[in-house]
């Protein structure tokens, strides 16, 4: 009973993660698209609109289409088909597997834009002066969560390991 409770809560991080991806991105459209730059608290919270057809801060967008598409969506696929297996493996904590459906979430929600749309869309940027960092979505908030707790529980398991050891 206790591992079905963990996989629908997984499946509702899932897509309760894709769903608040996909409707920012509908709202940056229809509100941000072709409009000058907003700037909240300070000029710390910038909106604005971009769309990427690269990776990360734009990676790879000068790429020809059909490398672009071998990377970003054939890559794509197999590291989200990866964070799948590893969720499913047997001695995975929870916490291990919540930062792996994060990062399937983000991962599919982007993927998802990239074969929809041709590009990924972009439009929040956060920082103080000129210290600041590249646009991003709530996808990319998400992968960068479940990486990052991902890394910890690792740690943490690896820490066990050599106490135990």
């Amino acid at each position: 009973m206790r591992q079905q409770t963990t996989r629908l809560a997984l499946l509702a991080v899932v897509l309760s993660t894709i769903g608040c991806d996909q409707a920012s991105k509908y709202v940056a459209a229809a509100h941000l698209m072709n409009l000058p730059r907003r700037s909240f608290l300070g000029d710390w919270l910038r909106l604005e609109y971009a769309e990427n057809t690269g990776a990360f801060l734009g990676l790879g967008a000068d790429l020809p289409t059909w490398a672009r598409t071998m990377v970003f969506s054939v890559g794509t696929g197999l590291i989200l088909l990866a964070c799948v297996v590893a969720g499913l493996r047997r001695g995975r904590s929870e916490a291990s597997r919540l930062a792996l459906a994060l990062v399937f979430a983000g991962g599919i929600s982007n993927l998802f834009d990239r074969l929809a749309h041709g590009a990924v869309v972009d439009f929040l940027n956060i920082g103080v002066g000129s210290l600041r960092t590249g646009i991003f979505n709530v996808a990319d908030m998400a992968i960068l969560l479940g990486v990052g707790l991902f890394l910890y529980c690792d740690g943490q398991s690896a820490d066990r390991r050599r106490a135990a050891g």
